[in-house]
């Protein structure tokens, strides 16, 4: 019978042919015990020589001290196989990838230089005790058992052989694991002192009151990452995790975060780091094959198998062959995984990562030279050798610092300790000052027997508690965390762009930083010199869009049942403006100003009125003193010709009111034009009407006078007395008083007054006179048509009646015209805005007047003038 050694315990491997016992680990542990010595010995030689051949056994590094700090490091990644009674197990050393050996010299370094000041721990040596987890919960769990073990056999509070004094323990696990090494050092009040972002689960003091974050917890880097997003105007990502709690948090938190900023995470992929072959859905990468944005939420283990999975997405994809961009989230040097043959970065085109600001970062040049000299530098500063307990089968590998080491030029450890940005150093430094105060504090306490006698004070874990609590641990521990004005723990940091050249080369530079401002307040600042670079060096960052840019002047429309960065481009509004791309909405400009043809820019409004100085002004203008010149004319005419037949008939006196009234309400007419002012605002439609309805009047007394002279001529008709001056002035003046009633009524309670319009005209601020009340305003107009009407109709029925002179005829030409003309101007003033409504209403003014002017008194003065035969007595005898 043969026997071989698979990873950490020894099973049996049968020869061809024979037969061999199925049964439970149980039954293989006693087959075991029934070996003879020499058999044993022969197997646990050869189960060594196997560990040792391939280093895959659980490794330990220490340096001894009277007082230690623990530590639990997870710099190698190994695959573990999960154990199967069903086949025969395999001699094959399970996969392991390069193990960073940064993370235990950060321990050697630090420790040294402690040691080494005389300033810190007088009397007495620090050392540490650093156990490797391969990443692995079960390594963890068997780390810590052999830290929290006093003894040479791993049980704790069990203390025989070795003694140890534990003081603190430093991890940089993911959430997971810290909870489960909280779990175990909680029981023995052991401070735990985490060097990576953690979860917010682990803040709670109630549950995990020895828990000591060195770093923000988990999620400082976000808002970054959604303000970096928005920086480049990528609105279609896709978001990358590990299916872990903390992945499955990542995703909830980005997803939310980028929505609220108007960014669609079309693309959520979750992946089992136990997996080597993870279920990827490839619908949504060919539905979404415009995502070129990828955000990685990674921690320390996973981080290389997402590349690997995206390499194998992008493969398949093939469209475009290089372009991609990833953003993830861890915090220490990345020039590591370029250098990792099992990952390929063919399909990316440049990665965003997030550093504590201030921090150096790795020059990564030469970097496999520079590995093999910290390969070597590691190696030959410890003295490794296997070590079993009695009553285990598992064996560890303990290497203790040798007291010599080889010198290291002060650029190679810089260069070391950055690749971990000197996290661990820096925390390290942190907790021996802390330990440091708490052991100055007890040595005040501590007697002296003689000056040369000094007891050494005896620390135990638990006392190191209150001052770890210290806001001054914190503020001193690492470069670019510190605390803000709410006891918050907050960090700046740094952007860092890697570019993968064409030729697959790798080059990084600080592409800008993030900024703590206040709560939940974030500043993004890009550095211009570091976007010139990128762009002169490689292609342009790809685009990441649903759809194109919507250009100012528009704004975005959501499509029905699409994500909402999918979306159409409308125009804005007239009036309203977007000076930016993908507007949400557009912006109303002031009710003062106007948007441009463009729909980009706000422009003043030009204040519109019917003025002088513009043609149609000038034109009415023109036409106002030529009628008014006429009218004034015609009235020389009357006074001059007042003894003829054709001036006397039909009351003489009531043509010269009607031809002053005609006159004046034509001048009226210069109050509409230019800028309203108050005293124009109250004149202009109170002084119209006013004169108007007299002139009305005056018509309407005249065509009273024609029926009652016709009547008169009939014998015994009574209807004689009323033909006098007195009967047609008082029609005159009742008539034109009851409309200056109305206008006074129409001043004291709404008088009219100064207004602009500014909505009327999309461009201009329209000025007017405000009527003050718009049902006075009808009601002036309504009685003037009134009387119109009345005139009208008695005009028209006495037309036919006998007489030279009968100018019932002319008054009912003149009365059709009048109608015809304020008929026509309501709908006109209603249909129309700004200064031509002015127009329209000195328009019907002047066209009024003149037909009045024209019917009435054009008639008379042509038969003065050229046939003065009709204007003698005895022609009017005649007839």
């Amino acid at each position: 019978m043969d026997y071989s050694c698979s990873s950490y315990l020894c099973f049996f491997k049968a020869d061809p042919g024979l037969e061999t016992p199925s049964g439970t680990p149980v039954v293989l542990l006693l087959l075991l015990l029934l070996l003879p010595q020499e058999v044993w010995g022969n197997l646990k030689a050869k189960c060594l020589l196997t560990l040792t051949k391939n280093e895959v056994s659980p490794q330990n590094h220490y340096r001894p001290g009277e007082f230690l700090i623990g530590g639990i490091v997870s710099a190698t990644k190994a695959r573990f196989e999960r154990l199967s009674f069903k086949t025969t197990p395999s001699t094959e050393v399970n996969d392991m990838t390069t193990t960073e050996y940064w993370k235990m010299l950060s321990f050697l370094f630090a420790i040294k230089e402690i040691n080494q000041n005389p300033h810190i721990l007088f009397n007495s040596t620090l050392g540490y005790n650093v156990y490797e987890n391969y990443f692995h919960e079960q390594m963890t769990s068997e780390a810590l058992l052999d830290l929290l073990s006093e003894g040479e056999a791993n049980v704790p509070n069990y203390s025989c052989g070795r003694q140890r004094n534990t003081v603190a323990v430093l991890e940089g696990a993911d959430t997971d694991m810290s909870i489960q090494i909280s779990t175990m050092l909680g029981t023995y009040k052991i401070p735990q002192i985490s060097y990576s972002f953690d979860s917010q689960i682990l803040s709670d003091k109630t549950q995990f009151p020895f828990f000591y974050p060195m770093l923000p917890a988990e999620g400082v880097q976000y808002p970054g990452m959604v303000e970096l997003v928005l920086h480049f105007r990528w609105t279609l990502v896709g978001l990358l995790a590990p299916d872990t709690e903390n992945g499955q948090r990542f995703m909830r938190t980005m997803s939310s975060m980028l929505i609220r900023k108007g960014v669609c995470p079309v693309i959520s992929q979750t992946f089992s780091p136990a997996l080597r072959r993870p279920f990827i859905d490839m619908k949504e990468y060919h539905r979404w094959r415009k995502v070129n944005i990828f955000i990685y939420g990674t921690d320390t283990n996973t981080c290389g198998i997402g590349f690997k999975i995206m390499h194998q997405i992008f493969k398949i994809l093939a469209e475009p062959l290089r372009g991609k961009v990833m953003i993830i989230t861890i915090r220490w040097d990345f020039s590591t995984y370029f250098h990792d043959k099992s990952i390929s970065f063919q399909y990316i085109h440049s990665i965003f990562s997030f550093l504590m600001k201030k921090n150096q970062m790795a020059n990564y040049d030469g970097y496999i030279e520079f590995y093999y000299t910290m390969d070597h530098f590691a190696k030959n500063s410890f003295l490794c050798s296997y070590t079993k307990d009695a009553f285990s089968v598992k064996v560890r590998r303990q290497c203790r610092e040798r007291e010599e080491l080889e010198a290291l030029r002060k650029e190679e450890k810089d260069r070391i300790l950055t690749l971990d940005s000197y996290f661990i150093y820096n925390t390290i430094w942190a907790v021996s000052q802390a330990f440091n105060a708490a052991y100055l504090s007890s040595s005040r306490r501590t007697t002296f027997k003689n000056i040369k006698s000094f007891k050494i004070p005896v620390l135990k874990a638990w006392q190191l508690h209150s001052f770890l609590q210290s806001s001054q641990f914190y503020n001193n521990c690492i470069s670019g965390v510190y605390l803000d004005e709410d006891g918050e723990m907050v960090a700046d940091l740094d952007i860092v762009h890697w570019m993968i050249l064409p030729n697959m080369s790798t080059t990084k530079v600080t592409f800008g930083s993030l900024e703590r401002e206040g709560y939940l307040d974030f500043k993004l600042m890009i550095n211009q010199n570091a976007t010139a670079k990128m762009e002169m060096m490689i292609k342009p960052l790809p685009l990441s869009r649903c759809v194109e840019s919507c250009s100012p002047g528009f704004m975005k429309v959501a499509q029905e049942e699409k994500p909402i960065c999918c979306y159409n481009c409308h125009q804005c509004a007239e009036g309203s403006i977007s000076t930016k791309e993908d507007a949400d909405k557009c912006t109303k400009c002031p009710e003062d100003q106007h948007s441009n043809t463009n729909q980009v820019r706000c422009n003043p409004k030009i204040k519109s009125y019917l003025s002088y100085e513009e043609n149609l002004g000038i034109i009415l203008t023109s036409i106002i003193l030529f009628l008014s010149l006429t009218t004034s004319f015609a009235l020389r005419i009357f006074i001059k010709f007042m003894e003829t037949p054709i001036v006397k008939a039909n009351n003489r006196d009531l043509s010269y009111i009607l031809l002053v009234s005609l006159m004046l309400s034509i001048l009226t007419s210069f109050l509409f034009i230019g800028r309203p002012r108050r005293v124009t605002c109250l004149l202009r439609q109170t002084a119209f009407s006013i004169v108007f309805s007299i002139a009305i009047s005056s018509i309407l007394a005249k065509t009273i006078t024609v029926v009652l002279a016709f009547l008169a001529t009939k014998p015994g008709n009574k209807v004689q007395r009323w033909l006098g001056k007195s009967f047609a002035n008082s029609i005159v003046l009742s008539c034109s008083g009851l409309q200056a009633i109305i206008c006074s009524i129409w001043l004291g309670t709404f008088p009219p007054f100064p207004d602009s319009d500014m909505h009327s005209q999309p461009r201009e601020i329209i000025l007017q006179c405000n009527e003050g009340s718009v049902t006075m305003f009808y009601v002036a107009l309504g009685y003037m048509g009134f009387l119109s009407a009345i005139c009208f109709m008695m005009a028209f029925l006495a037309r036919n009646l006998p007489g030279t002179f009968n100018e019932a005829k002319l008054i009912s030409f003149s009365m059709l015209v009048f109608c015809s003309v304020w008929v026509s101007f309501v709908p006109a003033y209603l249909s129309t805005k700004g200064k031509y409504t002015v127009a329209v209403q000195v328009f019907s003014i002047l066209a009024s007047s003149t037909g009045l002017l024209g019917c009435i008194f054009s008639p008379k003065c042509y038969i003065i003038f050229f046939r003065p035969d009709l204007n003698t007595k005895e022609h009017l005898m005649s007839k």
